[in-house]
């Protein structure tokens, strides 16, 4: 079972690290294009429990069964947060978590994997 498998009636208490994937490209190119560029770097837009997500896809596809109750009674929020900072000096501007979640839908929907 996937996180976002329509029909599911639950969804776990999960924290994710989000980022899009086009950011994680540009940041590669960035990273071998960029004579300064140097080390590992933390490609994370935002850290958040997948509620977050949901609630998100919920307002834009209303239509979209998704699960409202989680696995468990109470929920946690994320006990951790990551610095974004030097990943930003290399000329990487994060995609908003809303745009990606949205861009993502769209891209499914054009290839067919998901009707809304």
């Amino acid at each position: 079972e996937g996180l976002f498998d329509v029909g599911v009636e639950t969804f776990p208490d999960t924290t994710f690290s989000w980022v899009d994937v086009r950011d994680v490209a540009d940041a590669h190119i960035q990273g071998f294009e960029n004579p300064s560029a140097n080390g590992r770097y933390l490609l994370v837009e935002r850290v958040s429990h997948i509620s977050e997500a949901l609630k998100i896809l919920r307002g834009l596809y209303p239509a979209l069964a998704l699960p409202e109750k989680y696995d468990d009674k109470k929920t946690s929020q994320p006990n951790f947060q990551v610095l974004n900072k030097k990943a930003k000096t290399l000329g990487i501007n994060f995609t908003p978590f809303e745009v990606s979640l949205k861009d993502t839908v769209e891209s499914l929907k054009e290839k067919n994997f998901l009707r809304v």
